[in-house]
């Protein structure tokens, strides 16, 4: 391999992953798998690589191969099977579904595995909040995996129920990418954001092209409309909540494809802000593989086997017994248990300055179980005397001594407290 290559290869391993599902055609009597280079080109000139998922049968249920997942992008397909919405209130008869067919036969097939895979992805980034854009087809999946419908024909069960001059053409196949029609923006939503420097303040009109006979019906709740068209179809959304490019937040669904808004004759774009979309998302999937990152870095508590777990228990009761021993300053007919824990210290003497304090913490303040036994046995004959010293005592004598240890108490509290607050600032930040 050379240098040039070993680069590149370093480079793709620290660039951010989009996950784009491909789309299936016949080509030479066999089925080829795809994805419009437009994508392609955009995801990768904002710094991202494009991971094309196969829409074979059976990746629905390889996916977390695919991690990690930065990001995913969803655009172009056929028709998704109405049994995924609710669709019965079309009440289309057999003949008009057949005459749709006819009319859109390129987009009316079902492919149920493209349909199981792209939900399952857009499930998984509302889940984790991975950053998602919908072209077409994607922003009808996204509204779905959230509980939207969608129109199964938007032509005849929208466009024709609204005034002559409210009808939108939203598929021409005769003008397929020279087609447009109006939309109008909502202001203040990103979109507005992206075309604003060509947007009439009054109108916030602009045209857009149009590949689809489908399109959201009833918005999930979760969204809001960025777009509609004449005929009241929502030509864009996103979700306010989700949508924060700097910190890896983004949710959209758009209904036109603004990669494919160029002029046919130079390539160039119709308006700027046409790949607004692709750059706002990269953004966004750039910031969310850093937060993930971050959050992998820290380090996971190492999974221990049953045996080394049983040990591991037994280890922790011997320190909590030695403590509530040493803190009471009584037997509790355990000191047995004690082995096992001055055993452990006695194989562990070179104790990293956090062990020890830990170990402080939980009353191992000795090495072995002799200690332990000494100690208590001291302080049960300290308590002995002092009771029989004190039995000999006056109340005058008595209530001097109390007052006397009750002043030392609150005397050594204030040191103690002092003290230790001196080591808190001492000790350096990580």
């Amino acid at each position: 391999m050379s240098r040039g290559e070993m680069a590149s290869s370093d480079l793709s391993m620290i660039l951010p992953r989009v996950l784009i599902v491909s789309r299936r055609t016949v080509r030479k009597n066999k089925f080829v798998d795809f994805v419009g280079e437009y994508h392609l080109d955009l995801i990768v000139s904002y710094g991202a690589v494009p991971v094309i998922v196969p829409r074979v049968s059976g990746v629905h249920m390889l996916l977390e191969s695919f991690e990690p997942i930065h990001g995913v992008l969803l655009c172009e397909g056929e028709d998704i099977d109405p049994s995924h919405y609710d669709a019965e209130l079309s009440g289309f008869s057999p003949e008009e579904l057949e005459e749709i067919r006819k009319v859109h036969a390129s987009d009316t097939s079902i492919d149920r595995e493209k349909d199981t895979i792209e939900l399952r992805l857009a499930k998984l980034c509302l889940e984790r909040n991975i950053p998602y854009l919908g072209i077409c087809r994607g922003s009808q999946v996204l509204n779905v995996a959230c509980g939207g419908t969608l129109y199964q024909d938007v032509e005849k069960e929208l466009s024709k129920k609204v005034p002559e001059e409210q009808r939108v053409a939203h598929m021409d196949y005769e003008n397929y990418d020279g087609h447009r029609h109006v939309i109008k923006v909502l202001k203040n939503t990103p979109l507005h954001q992206w075309f604003k420097h060509s947007l009439e303040e009054d109108e916030m009109e602009m045209m857009v092209n149009s590949y689809h006979h489908q399109g959201v019906s009833k918005l999930a709740q979760r969204f809001v409309p960025m777009a509609f068209a004449p005929d009241g179809l929502i030509e864009g959304f996103y979700d306010p909540d989700a949508y924060n490019p700097e910190e890896g937040k983004f949710i959209m669904g758009l209904q036109f494809h603004p990669e494919r808004m160029r002029n046919q004759d130079s390539d160039d774009f119709d308006y700027p802000g046409c790949p607004s979309a692709y750059k706002e998302f990269v953004k966004a999937v750039i910031a969310y593989e850093k937060k993930l990152n971050r959050s992998e870095s820290v380090l996971k508590a190492p999974k221990l086997n049953q045996e080394l777990e049983k040990k591991r228990r037994i280890i922790v009761k011997s320190f909590s017994i030695a403590r509530n021993m040493y803190s009471s300053g009584g037997g509790t007919g355990q000191e047995s248990e004690l082995q096992v824990g001055a055993e452990f210290l006695e194989a562990n003497t070179a104790l990293s300055l956090q062990q020890e304090k830990r170990l402080k913490q939980m009353g191992a303040t000795v090495r072995n179980a002799s200690v332990y036994k000494q100690r208590l046995t001291m302080n049960e004959e300290r308590e002995r005397l002092a009771r029989a010293i004190m039995g000999k005592m006056s109340i005058s004598q008595l209530s001097d001594l109390m007052s006397f240890y009750h002043m030392m108490g609150k005397l050594c509290s204030e040191a103690l407290e002092r003290k230790l607050q001196d080591r808190v600032d001492e000790e350096p930040d990580f």
